[in-house]
């Protein structure tokens, strides 16, 4: 099968699209065949070496398709099934073997395409308002890069869990985009001081929780922008890793609290991973959720998606096609 390898880290130059051999499934694997593939910024991590992966290794962590094949002890899928997946490394393939338990058969009013682009993202989104910090109707919370993948389906569903969601952005051209996804305010961390006016937003207090996914850049204005005791979730890093800080910061800006969280302790087994995978596919078939994905490619232009994605110049979700 063909399969995006990488053999050293770096940027998307070391992405290399080759001929892999997939063996069989193993025991309790299903073998699918691929459809549509989610890019993550997570895949740009493992790529530069910042999640280091034993190489040479097969990127990508979500997908959608259809069951081709599945191990003696399976159970709970069949040949044919239609399903989505993510949390497995692999995906950026024709096809990937991966534990039967990861994966969770799709309605039959979701696509493929929105399944792969909704599962890691809108899985990140589902715990961060109701696990990591559960939002309650009448707050106001910050979200960084309110035009981005987890963005765009967290502002819409904290709007539809009555949440004022004050969005940032990095370009002009994104503010409507945000705005029109459930944003009630929109700054623009290059030109605004959004600091500054989260505190005016706030009444001063500022707010109970922060979400950032952008890392060095945002994160003492994020400090700066919680009220006393509150929380920062801090689950990516697309400007670059926080350097280390003195934690005592955290006393002097209001006995703040900093979690660095991700999906895997979310969704530990198949009961807590379908639960929470249900609770998206409900949200998204209602149509409190509406995924948009503004970026087409093909497998083999890799490349280009993962520059686009770097650049910052993607809104949205991006996919791969096999």
């Amino acid at each position: 099968m063909k399969a995006v390898r990488i053999h050293q880290t770096g940027g998307p130059e070391v992405l290399r699209y080759e001929d892999v051999d997939l063996p069989p499934p193993a025991p309790d694997q299903v073998r699918i065949r691929h459809t549509a593939i989610g890019v993550n910024f997570i895949d740009t991590y493992h790529c530069a070496g910042l999640y280091p992966l034993p190489l040479p290794a097969i990127l990508g962590s979500e997908a959608a398709g259809t069951v081709e094949a599945a191990g003696d002890n399976v159970r709970t899928l069949k040949i044919g099934d239609r399903v989505a997946y993510c949390m497995v490394r692999g995906a950026y393939a024709e096809a990937a073997n991966i534990p039967a338990w990861t994966a969770v058969k799709l309605p039959s009013n979701i696509s493929d395409e929105i399944a792969a682009a909704a599962m890691l993202k809108g899985l990140t989104a589902r715990y961060l308002l109701k696990a990591t910090y559960r939002v309650k109707a009448g707050e106001t919370v910050l979200l960084h890069a309110a035009a981005g993948g987890v963005g765009l389906i967290a502002s819409q569903w904290a709007k539809h869990l009555g949440v004022t969601v004050i969005g940032t952005v990095g370009s002009s051209d994104k503010v409507a985009l945000a705005m029109d996804n459930g944003c009630a305010y929109v700054l623009n961390t290059r030109k605004d001081d959004w600091v500054k006016r989260v505190r005016e937003i706030t009444g001063g207090s500022g707010v109970p929780v922060v979400y950032d996914s952008i890392g060095k850049d945002t994160f003492v204005g994020s400090l700066d922008c919680l009220a006393v005791r509150g929380l920062l979730v801090l689950f990516g890093n697309s400007s670059g890793a926080v350097p280390p800080f003195e934690p005592m910061i955290l006393s002097q800006k209001g006995s703040l609290f900093l979690t660095r969280p991700t999906l895997f302790h979310y969704a530990r087994d198949a009961e807590e991973f379908k639960e929470t995978a249900g609770d998206l596919f409900a949200a998204i078939s209602s149509g409190v959720v509406k995924i948009s994905i503004h970026q087409r490619f093909r497998l083999a232009d890799v490349r280009a998606a993962h520059e686009a994605l770097l650049s910052r110049a993607t809104t949205g979700a991006t996919v791969l096609l096999p």
